[in-house]
C-alpha cells in the first residue's frame, strides 16, 4: 500500500549484473545479455576514444 521508503527496499533483492566471462568485471546484464564494460558477446570490444586521456598535447612555444 505504502510506496515510499518500505517498497523501495525490495528493490535491492536482486541483482542485474553478474561477473562477465570475458572482461571478468561484475559489469555484464543478466536481461539484457550484454556486458556494460566490453561490450561481450560482440566480437569488437567496446572502447571510445574519449574513455582515453591523451596526455601528448604539448604547448608549442613560438
Amino acid at each position: 500500500m505504502t510506496k515510499g521508503t518500505t517498497s523501495r527496499g525490495k528493490r535491492t533483492a536482486h541483482r542485474t549484473h553478474m561477473q562477465c566471462r570475458r572482461c571478468g568485471n561484475r559489469s555484464f546484464h543478466k536481461r539484457k545479455g550484454r556486458c556494460a564494460s566490453c561490450g561481450y558477446p560482440s566480437p569488437k570490444l567496446r572502447r571510445y576514444a574519449w574513455q582515453r586521456k591523451n596526455f601528448n598535447h604539448r604547448r608549442r612555444i613560438t
